[in-house]
């Protein structure tokens, strides 16, 4: 969430820097300015009757001590008028409060003055590229039509169990995929990332606390059940950044805690609301799918170098299979909500003969701390302040092995297993059965 206070103050550089992610937030920001500017002036308004009915209670203290009955009695008569006015403002107030709120939840957070402004995907510029793309002497296969020759990927089973965009690793694709996790995580774990083992559901305000809800209600899974005759929502999670990050959920952190490093291994849900048609073979756009995530909590002062070193730790896996990818920096117009700064890795996919996107890392700042109300302090008796957060996929396990898939095919169906995965999956090569 933004910061209400410094948007008020510089209104028109905010307003700017929203209207660069989208036309339409410059609008939507001083709608929220509006709704705030009428919220300030009722709470003083409710602050002002508080301190008179404060005062009446005094001076009827006053006309008691001195046996001034009459007197008493009017000022009770008006502290009475008084508090029936108080209960409509005071219920104003609060119903004024959730509308501030709720306009402010759903801004996405300010831009870094570093970031390119630009409309979409198509305006990111490339900061760096790894690897030669492989040459074929024979047409390259997508990665489903490679995984189902090899009996590792079996989509029409997973489809019959769960319905479209589900998919059934089997045999050496299930070995892949457990092999790749736990490289993953002992690569992260090597260079100092804290691994976790979360719960996969969440409470709602865990989801409001990193920038799911309310904005991408659409794109989650929600349970609803009955404990004890009271009804609950639990939602499955999109990524595991959720719990890594709402693990400093309304905590005051002392400074030598920071910086967190954390990661974890989790299966991610996700509806895909709004991609009907895109990416319908294979596993690039799944409901379900295995990620490897990294979170950093830190000062705000760290948090530009933390976003470099995250984004190496990412990229370093990719490094490490031997595998071509890039790293783009997201302009304006193509950041996740909850972004200041983002950084994309994409791996090559020989079949599409493009890029495509395997990880996304990026600096939060304070937007995320300010909504889960998550502080440190400097100094044991200093004033708590808001700390900062970033996220980065350390990699999305699914998309890896789709990218193995397609770039160490060989002509006669095989693929190569890279030489960092093989004490992993305890082999060098997946044969045709």
């Amino acid at each position: 969430m933004i910061d209400l206070g410094a948007a008020r103050k510089n209104a028109a550089g905010i307003r700017l820097a929203l209207s660069s992610r989208h036309s339409g937030l410059g609008a939507a920001f001083d709608d929220l300015l509006k709704l705030d500017e009428a919220h300030r002036a009722l709470l003083k308004e409710v602050e002002d009757m508080r301190s008179r009915r404060n005062a009446l209670s005094q001076e009827i203290g006053k006309a008691m001590a001195s046996k001034d009955e009459a007197k008493a009695t009017d000022l009770k008569a008006s502290v009475a008028e008084l508090k029936a006015r108080m209960t409509d403002k005071e219920a104003s107030l609060l119903g004024s409060e959730k509308r501030v709120r709720a306009a402010a939840m759903n801004l996405p957070n300010i831009p870094h003055e570093s970031v390119p402004v630009g409309k979409d995907e198509t305006e990111n510029p490339v900061v760096r590229v790894f690897g030669e793309q492989p040459r074929f002497d024979f047409k390259p296969v997508d990665h489903q039509g490679v995984g189902e020759r090899l009996g590792a990927l079996d989509l029409k089973t997973g489809v019959k169990l769960a319905g479209a965009r589900f998919a059934l690793w089997r045999g050496p694709g299930a070995r892949l995929i457990r092999a790749l996790g736990n490289f993953l995580l002992d690569r992260h774990a090597a260079n100092g990332y804290t691994e976790v083992h979360p719960p996969y559901l969440a409470l709602p305000e865990v989801l409001e606390g990193t920038g799911q809800l309310p904005k991408f209600e659409a794109d989650m899974y929600k349970t609803v059940h009955a404990d004890g005759g009271k009804t609950s929502e639990l939602y499955l999670i999109s990524t595991s950044e959720v719990v890594l990050t709402n693990m400093v959920r309304e905590e005051i952190l002392s400074a030598d805690k920071l910086p967190m490093k954390l990661t974890a291994l989790t299966a991610c849900f996700r509806q895909e609301a709004g991609s009907y048609g895109k990416d319908v073979r294979g596993v690039i756009r799944n409901h379900q799918f295995d990620k490897v995530e990294l979170v950093w909590i830190t000062r705000p002062e760290d948090s530009p170098s933390a976003l470099e070193q995250l984004t190496r730790d990412a990229a370093g896996t990719l490094e490490a299979l031997e595998l071509p990818h890039r790293v783009v920096l997201l302009c304006t117009g193509d950041m996740g909500f909850a972004a200041r700064k983002t950084y994309d890795l994409e791996v090559w996919m020989p079949s599409e003969g493009k890029y495509r996107e395997i990880s996304s890392c990026s600096d939060c700042s304070d937007f995320q701390a300010r909504r889960m109300s998550s502080r440190f302090r400097r100094e044991p008796k200093g004033a708590p302040e808001l700390v900062h957060t970033l996220n980065g996929s350390g990699v999305a396990v699914g998309r890896l092995a789709a990218a193995i898939f397609e770039n160490n095919q060989r002509a006669d169906g095989s693929v190569l297993i890279p030489r960092a995965l093989v004490p992993y999956f305890g082999a060098d090569r997946i044969a045709v059965p």
